[in-house]
């Protein structure tokens, strides 16, 4: 699913980032647990160069344990990056992260550390900024694009926040990466087709969690196909159109928003193996598709010039 989807205030928001980046001590950026690697946003790792950064992998309590736990380990081969999950539930893991972002730079003087907090739309950033800061400061939603303009936050202990709109990049170029942003609400609902993502995350469940799956829509057996499966549920949820076919859009609205809250368990839509394959695939993918533009650039030019030449030789032999 390619995902382009980049409102005007998303772009201010970068440059806004990009200006006072060089004035923050730490970069706390907020992922799911559930997709900790198409949740990051590349433009961040571009922009904060070796700037300490705490990677908090947000809504643990709806990701698979053991995936968390390999995730965490992963994120921490870089030196400059430490990792946390935390749940909504734990407040009192979610204000220990100001002690560890203040450990990341023990050389400071002093003074009042400023944290920017980073994260895509839809994160539950908001939410981990409010339990900071001990009162409700920050809009929270379960929508994307709540956060309109960067905000300054004191949470005490000598820590500032710099709160930072949700902002995706202009152009997601790993497929399965769009679809698994729309599939978990980080892309609104205007810019994605529902059918298409039904069909991504059945693919994913019938591969990876397929007992969920039949225990949640009561299937007899599992089916052989993405289509299979939205029908199946389709049934078994009443999504008739006349001649008793399936309404494949309300049946895959079923699967997406009951995936999303978690009524089919703990489960994460990504390993760092998997994405490490993707990122060498899509890689490939972009350079490939670049070197197609730049042939058919190479012959634009070159019919120009022949157009050119003719010209000239035409008016020489006149």
């Amino acid at each position: 699913m390619a995902v382009q989807w980049f409102p005007g205030h998303m772009h201010k928001a970068r440059l806004e980032i990009e200006s006072t980046l060089p004035k923050v001590d730490v970069v706390m950026e907020v992922l799911d647990a559930r997709i900790p690697y198409s949740s990051g946003n590349p433009m961040l790792a571009e922009l904060r160069g070796n700037k300490p950064c705490l990677k908090v992998l947000a809504k643990s309590d709806l990701a698979d344990d053991a995936s968390t736990t390999l995730w965490l380990d992963y994120l921490q081969q870089d030196e400059s990056i430490q990792a946390r999950s935390v749940t909504t539930d734990d407040v009192p893991g979610i204000r220990r992260l100001k002690q560890v972002a203040a450990q990341m730079v023990p050389h400071r003087e002093a003074r009042t550390m400023t944290v920017m907090i980073f994260g895509i739309p839809n994160v539950g950033k908001s939410t981990i900024i409010n339990y900071l800061a001990g009162k409700k400061i920050a809009k929270t939603g379960n929508t994307p694009a709540v956060t309109k303009q960067q905000q300054r936050v004191n949470i005490g202990e000598g820590v500032i926040l710099l709160d930072t709109p949700g902002v995706l990049w202009p152009n997601v170029q790993n497929v399965n990466s769009g679809y698994r942003l729309a599939l978990l609400g980080s892309i609104k609902e205007t810019a994605m087709d529902y059918a298409e993502i039904g069909f991504f995350a059945a693919r994913y469940l019938l591969a990876q969690y397929p007992d969920r799956l039949m225990d949640r829509y009561r299937l007899e057996s599992l089916p052989e196909s993405d289509l299979m499966a939205i029908e199946a549920i389709g049934r078994k949820r009443g999504c008739l159109e006349r001649g008793n076919r399936v309404d494949i859009d309300r049946a895959s609205r079923i699967l997406v928003t009951e995936l999303r809250s978690g009524e089919l368990g703990r489960l994460t839509l990504e390993s760092p193996e998997m994405m490490e394959q993707e990122r060498r695939d899509t890689e490939a993918a972009v350079a490939k598709k670049a070197e197609k533009t730049a042939a058919k650039d190479a012959k634009r030019k070159q019919r120009f010039k022949d157009k050119q030449r003719a010209r000239r030789d035409s008016k020489k032999n006149r």
